[in-house]
């Protein structure tokens, strides 16, 4: 997987680029569909990432990539990570696409481009 570029709301991934938050399982790239998130905006004051998305869990590393640090991530998330034995990291997103590049094996992501 080659990221060309990353930039405030935008991401280029294989020559392909997005324009919306997205999830990478398994070397796939897909959208992020945080619409099932939205009932706990109000608590966070942003659409944080919750249990309730589809969350790549098939993994030894879920990387999050929190913007520029604004997307929470809700406890649940955290706890089911530990429950299924995935390590989590949860960055900047651009520290999150290092460390993607740095080790790509067994690991997935979700990567918020605003904020």
């Amino acid at each position: 997987m080659r990221f060309e570029a990353f930039s405030f709301g935008s991401i280029r991934i294989d020559g392909v680029t997005y324009e919306h938050d997205v999830v990478i399982d398994r070397g796939q790239v897909r959208k992020r569909k945080k619409k099932l998130s939205k009932p706990f905006r109000a608590a966070y004051g942003h659409t944080p990432l919750s249990i309730e998305e589809d969350i790549p869990w098939e993994c030894r590393w879920l990387i999050i990539g929190t913007g520029s640090g604004a997307l929470p991530v809700m406890d649940e998330v955290r706890r089911e990570a530990e429950r299924r034995r995935v390590a989590l990291l949860i960055v900047p997103t651009a520290e999150a696409i290092a460390k993607l590049q740095e080790q790509p094996d067994d690991t997935n992501a979700i990567l918020h481009l605003t904020c």
